[in-house]
């Protein structure tokens, strides 16, 4: 059973927030598939709902003229997934979104509601943080952009104010072009499972494909919230590409960085070690994929 007060299809971004200031306890809605959770669980019974899922401008991926991209925060998983822009500058984040639920929730759920709700669990989250992404809200004072990594302020909870809409996603052309990414995610099973850890490794080579220019590393569940190791990240630039040395101070200098907790699905000792494993793992994968050879 669903308590729920009303509910308003928006026509537009501006007809959104004006419905969501309208109502105190109005809030935003589009795929739902965490929204009527919560509601049903009792958590924000007696809420009022107002959808932006038939919002166009929400929608969609675009490569803008400076050769950015934006992302529609309305846009589902599996249109992300098998979108052709995605594919070719962004596969890393198509194989994230790929990892959400099983087909029907990715047909629904949209990468706008997956960041907003807060989650460190939130699959595309770490592969966001190492994209440098920047959220484009929209409130009634007016449109903001925000880094992903000043969104969050602590467990399920960001900047966006109740009334703002996340519009969409712009990743820098300086952020993926050059750069070769892997997703790693650890759950209790391979289907429909809220991750356990969440890892992605980003790294840009060298023209000969023997050094490690940049790199960056990021995690969902090693924290309260989705967290970007700069310090591994400044450890790991300029390495020699299979230097293991240099990877396992990468990885020991990542567990000085990560504040991850026991729950029921895993104790903080096991997900030390998965951030460990599952980074060595992804370092290579990336590497791999960028040319380079790593031996490990």
């Amino acid at each position: 059973m669903f308590d729920i007060q009303s509910f308003y299809e928006a026509k537009s971004v501006e007809d959104a927030i004006r419905a969501l200031s309208q109502d105190e306890k109005a809030q935003v809605i589009s795929g739902g598939t965490d929204v009527l959770i919560r509601v049903r669980e009792g958590k924000d019974a007696g809420c009022s709902l107002v959808s932006i899922q038939k919002i166009p401008e929400l929608k969609g991926v675009e490569l803008t003229d400076s050769g950015d991209i934006k992302i529609g925060a309305a846009t589902a998983f599996s249109h992300i997934t098998n979108d052709p822009l995605i594919q070719k500058y962004l596969p890393m984040l198509g194989e994230a979104a790929d990892t959400v639920g099983g087909p029907q929730i990715r047909n629904v759920a949209t990468i706008g509601g997956n960041i907003c709700n807060g989650a460190t669990s939130a699959d595309s989250a770490s592969t966001m943080w190492t994209l440098d992404a920047e959220l484009v809200l929209e409130g009634p004072e007016g449109e903001r952009i925000v880094p992903i990594s000043q969104f969050y302020t602590g467990p399920g909870r960001t900047v966006r104010d109740r009334r703002e809409i996340c519009k969409y996603f712009l990743i820098r052309k300086e952020n993926f072009e050059g750069w070769h990414g892997v997703y790693k995610k650890y759950g209790k099973r391979r289907a429909m499972e809220i991750a356990t850890l969440g890892c992605a490794v980003r790294v840009k080579l060298s023209e000969d494909k023997t050094r490690i220019e940049d790199g960056r590393l990021g995690y969902g569940v090693a924290g309260p919230t989705p967290l970007r190791c700069r310090k591994a990240e400044a450890v790991l630039k300029g390495s020699r590409v299979g230097d293991m040395e240099a990877v396992e101070r990468f990885v020991e200098t990542a567990l000085t960085e990560v504040n991850p907790r026991s729950s029921w699905r895993a104790s903080k000792e096991f997900r030390i070690q998965l951030i460990g494993e599952l980074a060595r793992r992804a370092l290579k994968e990336a590497v791999e994929r960028g040319g380079g050879i790593m031996n490990a």
